[in-house]
């Protein structure tokens, strides 16, 4: 079993991979303070925290969760 560290950076390639976002959304939703922002990792170089997307992620889930719990009542 893999098991995830909170300390792994990913690139924008993963990021738009792992949450199914355009580059430009991801930026747009980062300028709005919507979504987490990058580190910069060297001169050309930034990535994102994994824990950091996949918590952002996760809390998505749940609002999508709280709202579909509330439509159905």
């Amino acid at each position: 079993m893999h098991t995830q560290s909170k300390h792994r950076f990913i690139r924008i390639s993963e990021v738009i991979s792992t949450t199914g976002l355009s580059r430009s959304h991801i930026y747009d939703l980062i300028s709005k303070g919507a979504f987490p922002r990058q580190y910069k990792l060297g001169e050309r170089a930034s990535g994102w925290l994994e824990s950091e997307v996949l918590a952002w992620i996760q809390s998505k889930i749940i609002s999508a969760d709280s709202i579909n719990q509330s439509d159905a009542s």
